[in-house]
């Protein structure tokens, strides 16, 4: 084979190889809640962590964070919790209140907060009642593997009005990002 056309095969897999990548990389599109700035926020009522009743209509004046996250206890969700407890004596004095929401039982909330001293409740929403009416359940991906799941995302809630939505969270720096806005 001529060196010219062993070269131009050679670019030609390469190219063809490339593609691929480029194919696999930009099919997986996340989901996004479909909820946002300027929407009444969905009404929800779920059980915390001691099995206390927390609704929406307990926070009228207060500007909610409602953070959904995927697991307790799992190293992205223990530092955006923790974000949020570093910077909660702070947050309460703007009158922020917290609310955590995911999937997993009263004794792994209680477990959760126990181990890392967080100060605010976590809604034990087993069921995704809250997580399906906030539109934060998913396609999403982890190393390398697609799968459905609760997508890390924080609404900002006053007058039961959202007020912003946070869909690219930053775990370590969360508080952060929760009072730039």
């Amino acid at each position: 084979m001529p060196k010219k056309t062993l070269k131009e095969a050679i670019i030609k897999k390469v190219v063809k190889a490339s593609d691929k990548i480029t194919a696999k990389k930009t099919t997986f599109v996340k989901h996004i809640t479909r909820l946002k700035a300027g929407d009444a926020s969905p009404l929800f009522e779920g059980k915390d962590q001691n099995g206390n009743l927390i609704s929406l209509n307990d926070f009228k004046g207060k500007t909610l964070v409602l953070y959904f996250y995927p697991k307790d206890d799992t190293s992205g969700c223990t530092a955006q919790s923790c974000s949020l407890r570093d910077e909660y004596q702070y947050l309460t004095k703007k009158d922020f209140s917290v609310v955590g929401v995911s999937k997993d039982d009263e004794k792994s909330h209680q477990k959760f907060i126990k181990k890392f001293s967080l100060p605010f409740p976590l809604i034990a929403d087993v069921d995704k009642t809250i997580i399906n009416a906030f539109d934060v359940w998913g396609k999403k991906m982890f190393m390398g593997r697609i799968f459905d799941g609760i997508v890390r995302t924080t609404f900002l809630i006053k007058d039961k009005k959202i007020i912003r939505v946070i869909s690219d969270v930053d775990t370590t720096e969360h508080a952060k990002q929760v009072m730039e806005g």
